[in-house]
């Protein structure tokens, strides 16, 4: 067995049109804190103590694209753990009660048979997240 040369994921960035849209989902919805930012950028950190997300904002929201997961290359979608079952579904009640949140998929097994259990959604802005139980 080889020896990976990196160690987990280091933060990731994300692109969307409204920073403060945003902000109010992760900070507001999930429960992270605001960390830093790059005003000049324009840009915000947020975190939950696990993970870092660094949201920049759209050089020119009005004329960005949505990313097509069927269609370009990239992060098709972001999935961030919970602890439980409960856990899940309290996420799922504040998450798909957030204005502009549509849903993709509703809590239920991540495949026909698994214990691990999840639900997608796009959030505003268009980025697609999912929320899931750990691996079982």
């Amino acid at each position: 067995m080889t020896k990976a040369l990196t160690r987990g994921v280091h933060h990731v960035g994300l692109t969307v049109p409204d920073l403060d849209e945003a902000r109010d989902f992760f900070c507001g919805v999930l429960g992270f804190d605001k960390v830093g930012g790059v005003p000049d950028y324009p840009s915000i950190f947020v975190s939950d103590g696990a993970i870092l997300l660094t949201l920049w904002r759209a050089a020119d929201p009005e004329t960005a694209r949505e990313f097509d997961r069927r269609a370009n290359i990239g992060l098709h979608h972001l999935s961030l753990a919970v602890t439980d079952d409960a856990a899940l579904h309290a996420v799922w009640d504040k998450v798909r009660a957030h204005p502009g949140v549509t849903v993709d998929a509703p809590p239920g097994p991540i495949r026909a048979g698994s214990a691990t259990r999840h639900f997608l959604v796009f959030i505003p802005g268009g980025i697609r997240i999912e929320f899931a139980t750990p691996l079982a």
